[in-house]
């Protein structure tokens, strides 16, 4: 998945530079090697980008490619979130093995999934499921549990749009709402670079994924929590352990920098109460 992801930015940018020389350097994280963690106990924060984020300081390379959802709210000094490429469909999307309707075992390591789900499948139970996208789909198509989520982004990048034994059911933020940043890649850069990588990226992602990891911070949560927040149309779909499921409207015209939305965010929990 990382390798598309870095393809896709390679395209983005030779498409407004034609010409241009672009070298890839592939880091493999921390997140990637340790396939036996669980990140929910262990802490997922800055398992799949500290590598990444060293490499630019060191002066390694110019852009980190990155899926927004797994960026903490925090970053090293001296580095930015550039803008991000245009958004994929942020939906979830239900792998079920086929001939199940409602699924008894449930593998996902996501909290957020888990937790939205459970209400939807009272009587499910829920394991842990790492592993590529192709490694997860075999592990339910061979039984290891009844069904697991994907990321919908995900699946259309890897060109994945069914899969032998499995049924694939969308479920969009009416049903599960996304974690932030969810279908977004993200460009990141040093601070000085900002303005030379903005150009290959797109305002209304930018707009959008600015004002859910403001919800993300203001909460104090992380990729790993069981904690969803979706911007779109005018609406922010918000789910959290203290609030449950919350859909209210947000203004996010101008909200294109964190200092911008800071306030608007603050307002908008302060009148959820």
């Amino acid at each position: 998945m990382a390798r598309r992801q870095t393809e896709l930015a390679a395209e983005a940018v030779a498409q407004k530079i034609p010409g241009c020389e672009i070298t890839t350097k592939w880091l493999t994280t921390l997140g990637d090697r340790q396939l036996e963690w669980s990140l929910e106990k262990t802490g997922g924060k800055g398992l799949f980008t500290s590598e990444l984020e060293n490499a630019l300081l060191a002066g390694e390379g110019d852009v980190a490619v990155h899926s927004a959802k797994d960026l903490p709210t925090e970053m090293p000094a001296g580095l930015v979130i550039a803008g991000y490429l245009p958004r994929a469909d942020p939906a979830d999307v239900l792998v079920k093995r086929a001939g199940i309707d409602v699924p008894a075992a449930i593998a996902t390591g996501s909290p957020r999934r888990r937790a939205q789900a459970s209400a939807i499948f009272p009587e499910a139970k829920f394991s842990e499921l790492r592993g590529n996208v192709e490694t997860r789909l075999k592990k339910i198509a061979a039984g290891e549990a009844d069904a697991t989520f994907l990321a919908a982004a995900g699946l259309a990048r890897l060109g994945i749009f069914e899969f032998p034994g499995l049924v694939f059911e969308r479920w969009d933020s009416e049903k599960c709402i996304p974690a932030a940043g969810q279908g977004a890649i993200a460009l990141q850069t040093r601070a000085g670079d900002a303005g030379k990588i903005s150009c290959f990226c797109d305002t209304a992602t930018g707009i959008a994924v600015t004002v859910e990891r403001a919800f993300l911070a203001a909460f104090g949560e992380g990729c790993h929590s069981a904690f969803a927040v979706h911007c779109r149309e005018g609406k922010v779909y918000l789910f959290a352990g203290n609030l449950g499921r919350r859909v209210f409207d947000f203004d996010a015209a101008g909200c294109d920098n964190s200092e911008a939305v800071a306030d608007r965010v603050k307002t908008a929990l302060r009148n959820l109460g």
